[in-house]
C-alpha cells in the first residue's frame, strides 16, 4: 500500500517558474534573525561543530540541518527556527563544519554522506530533553534521511520523526541534472564558494590540497573527483556518490519520515523522486508537490512558507 502523502501547495502565479521560486526567498525574504546562542562542541576526532541553539524552554528539540554552502543564518533556516519556536519548541541549528564563519581544524570537512557529526550533536543535546525531531534541507536532507536509513531500528529512542526538504537523494542523478546548461549560474556558485573554503583550509594543508588549476573545474563531479573523495576516504566521485547517497537507506526508516521534493526543483533529476521506496516502507512519507523549485515552497499571502507550515504539521503529529 504506498504511503505517499497529499500535497495542497500552488505556487504564487508570479512564481510559478522553478527558478524563480528558488531564488525569491534569497533575494527578497524578509524574516527577523533568529535569536541564537552559539555553543562549539568537540567531535571525537578533536575537531568542533558549532550549534546555534533558540531555545523557548521546551523539553522538545528540533535540530536544523542546512544545505550546501549554507549555515544557520540562511532564511530557509531562519523561517524554520521561527515556526518551531512560536509553537513552542527548541531549536538546534546545526552548522557543518567549516560553515559557521571560521575554518575547522581537521584536513576533512562536511559532504553529503557525514552522518556521524549528527550522532554527536544527538547525543550532545540527549540529556537536555525528551523529545528530538529532525529538519534538513538539500545536503542536509540527504545527511539525515541516510542517518535515519542506516541506524534503523537501532536509532536513538529520543528521536521520533524527520523532516527532509529538497532533497538529492540521488548524487550521481543530482549531478547529472546540475550540469545541465539551466543549472549553469547555481552550479557555479556552489563551487566558486568549495574554492573559498578549500583556500583558508589549504593554508592549513598545504602538502594536501593544491589548488593549481581549480579555475578549470566546471563540475561536481570534477570537484567531487579531485577534493571530496580523497579528503574523505572515498576512490572518486562515483564512489562517494554511490556509499552517501540516502536513496539507497530509505527501506531501513523506522520512525515517521517525511520528504518534500517538487516535481519542479531545478536540482534534482528523476531518481530523486523514490517513490518505490514510500509504497515499500510505511514509516517513510513522500510528498511531491507539482511545484516548489528548490528549497522554495514561497507563499505571500502568510508569514511562514509552505515548507515550514508542512514540517510543523508532520513533526507536531508525531511529538
Amino acid at each position: 500500500m504506498p504511503v505517499l502523502t497529499a500535497t495542497d501547495y500552488a505556487a504564487p502565479f508570479l512564481l510559478s517558474n522553478r527558478h524563480l521560486n528558488t531564488v525569491f526567498p534569497t533575494l527578497f525574504r524578509r524574516i527577523a534573525p533568529a535569536l541564537y546562542q552559539r555553543e562549539r562542541i568537540p567531535t571525537p576526532d578533536n575537531d568542533f561543530l558549532d550549534l546555534d541553539f533558540s531555545r523557548t524552554g521546551s523539553r522538545s528539540a528540533v535540530i536544523i540541518l542546512h544545505g550546501l554552502e549554507g549555515n544557520s543564518t540562511r532564511v530557509y533556516v531562519t523561517g524554520m527556527v521561527h515556526i518551531f519556536n512560536d509553537s513552542g519548541f527548541d531549536t538546534v541549528s546545526m552548522n557543518f563544519r567549516g560553515c559557521s564563519g571560521e575554518s575547522n581544524k581537521a584536513l576533512r570537512f562536511y559532504h553529503s554522506g557525514e552522518t556521524g557529526d549528527l550522532q554527536t550533536v544527538i547525543d550532545h543535546i540527549s540529556p537536555h530533553y525528551d523529545h528530538i525531531h529532525l529538519v534538513g534541507f538539500s545536503l542536509g536532507g540527504n545527511v539525515m534521511l541516510k542517518y535515519v536509513g542506516e541506524k534503523g531500528t537501532s536509532i536513538p529512542k529520543i528521536v521520533k520523526s524527520a523532516v527532509a526538504v529538497s532533497v538529492p537523494v540521488d548524487l550521481l542523478d543530482s549531478s547529472t541534472e546540475l550540469e545541465k546548461r539551466h543549472n549553469a549560474i547555481y552550479r557555479m556558485r556552489f563551487i566558486r564558494s568549495l574554492g573559498e573554503k578549500l583556500t583558508e583550509k589549504a593554508k592549513a594543508y598545504p602538502n594536501d590540497i593544491s589548488l593549481q588549476g581549480f579555475s578549470a573545474i566546471r563540475t561536481f563531479r570534477e570537484f567531487d573527483d579531485r577534493y571530496t573523495a580523497p579528503l574523505h576516504g572515498f576512490r572518486d566521485a562515483l564512489d562517494y556518490w554511490r556509499q552517501s547517497s540516502s536513496v539507497f537507506y530509505l527501506q531501513g526508516i523506522s520512525i515517521p519520515t517525511l520528504l518534500i521534493n517538487a516535481l519542479d526543483d531545478p536540482f534534482l533529476g528523476k531518481g530523486c523522486y523514490p517513490f518505490d521506496a514510500a509504497s515499500a516502507n510505511p514509516n517513510f512519507h513522500l510528498e511531491t508537490p507539482e511545484n516548489g523549485g528548490h528549497v522554495g515552497f514561497v507563499t505571500f499571502s502568510e508569514k511562514y512558507y509552505w515548507s515550514e507550515k508542512r514540517a510543523w504539521q508532520f513533526i507536531r503529529h508525531h511529538r
